[in-house]
């Protein structure tokens, strides 16, 4: 067990200096002078970081960020591709959940945010704290703001786990700080 806690915690940390390494060659290269030959890095003309990065995420002012977009909160969508391809996310931006409540044609959703890696990675709802009952994610929504530079794990927890294991309804979050290296 100690072999696979010492994993788990060198895979996280791993994941932490890459996301460190990866922000801070980002923002070594950023100019947002687009007359400056070679100075289209972070731009969204096509480039590799452009299609990652969310809409007007160079402001200043928060965000409100629907989970999974059009798709919004449902099995069988890949979220953590969905964070991927749609971060960064900063401190006070807003994850707005939206989900139709239980029906004769849905199963019902919920939000569970989850305490630790090992938790995200296997589901495991034992000390996880729910954020969004089944009927929360209806209408407009409810928003969770990322208010900790932390990583957030969010995972769906309805039928014991199976709509994270199953269903991809998981993904994390690490906000960075907007302009800390200004």
């Amino acid at each position: 067990m100690g072999v696979l806690k010492s994993a788990g915690i060198f895979v996280l940390v791993l994941a932490i200096m890459s996301i460190l390494a990866i922000n801070a060659m980002a923002s070594k290269n950023c100019n947002t002078s687009s007359s400056v030959p070679g100075n289209n890095f972070n731009h969204t003309a096509g480039d590799f970081w452009g299609a990652y990065r969310h809409k007007n995420a160079t402001d200043q002012g928060s965000k409100k960020i629907v989970v999974g977009g059009s798709e919004n909160w449902h099995f069988g969508f890949n979220y953590t591709d969905w964070a991927i391809k749609n971060g960064p996310f900063y401190l006070n931006d807003t994850l707005v959940f939206k989900y139709d409540p239980p029906n004769d044609t849905t199963f019902p959703h919920s939000v569970y945010l989850l305490p630790n890696f090992w938790s995200y990675q296997n589901c495991d709802l034992k000390r996880a704290k729910k954020i969004g009952e089944v009927n929360a994610g209806a209408g407009e929504g409810f928003e969770f703001v990322l208010k900790r530079w932390q990583p957030h794990f969010f995972a769906c927890g309805e039928r014991n786990g199976f709509h994270c294991k199953v269903g991809l309804m998981k993904f994390t979050v690490w906000p960075l700080i907007r302009n800390w290296y200004n």
